[in-house]
C-alpha cells in the first residue's frame, strides 16, 4: 500500500475519532460508561480499548518497550479525561506516519504480542492491522451508541465522507 494511503487513514482515523467522541459526548458519562453488552463492555471501555491497542502498536513501530497495559486497560473512566488523551494519541500516529517511507514500510518489524509470543512482519501489513483494528471497535462503539440513543445519535463514519470533506477544503 503506498504511503499516502497510510497518510490517509492516519488522517480518517483522527477525523473518525473527533466524530465519534462528539457523539458520545452528547448521550452522556453515564451512559457511555454502562455496560452494554460489547466485547469491552462500554462506550467508555472501549474507547479506552481502542487508545490502549493504540499505544501498544505504536511502541512497536516504534521499537520501544511496549506500554504495560491489558487490553481492557481504563486509562480514564471518563469521556471528559479520555477524550484529551485520544487527541494526543491521533496527532502520534499523524507524525509516525508523516516520518515514513517506501524502505520503512517495506522493513520487518519484530515484537511480542500481550501474551508473550514473537512474530515478524513488515510494517506496512502491520499498519493494515493498526487501522482495520481501529474501524473495527468504532464499528462497535457505534453500534453502541445507536442503542443508546436511537439511529441519530452516531455520526456516519464512512471514509469517503472523509474523502469528500477533504476535496472540497
Amino acid at each position: 500500500m503506498p504511503l499516502r494511503s497510510y497518510a490517509t487513514f492516519a488522517a480518517y482515523n483522527a477525523w473518525a475519532n473527533a466524530h465519534l467522541y462528539a457523539a458520545a459526548r452528547a448521550q452522556g458519562e453515564e451512559a457511555c460508561s454502562r455496560s452494554a453488552g460489547a466485547f469491552f463492555g462500554s462506550v467508555t471501555a472501549t474507547l479506552n480499548h481502542l487508545l490502549v491497542g493504540d499505544r501498544i502498536w505504536l511502541s512497536r513501530f516504534e521499537g520501544s518497550a511496549p506500554p504495560a497495559l491489558k487490553l481492557d486497560t481504563i486509562l480514564a473512566p471518563r469521556l471528559a479525561d479520555l477524550e484529551p488523551l485520544r487527541v494526543a494519541e491521533d496527532a502520534r500516529i499523524i507524525a509516525f506516519i508523516a516520518a515514513q517511507d517506501a524502505q520503512s514500510l517495506s522493513a520487518e518489524i519484530s515484537y511480542a504480542n500481550t501474551s508473550g509470543q514473537t512474530f515478524q512482519q513488515s510494517l506496512a501489513s502491520a499498519l493494515d492491522h493498526f487501522f482495520n483494528h481501529q474501524t473495527h471497535h468504532r464499528g462497535q462503539v457505534h453500534a453502541l451508541l445507536t442503542s443508546i440513543g436511537g439511529r441519530n445519535a452516531a455520526p456516519s463514519l464512512d471514509l469517503i465522507i472523509f474523502q469528500r470533506e477533504q476535496a472540497a477544503a
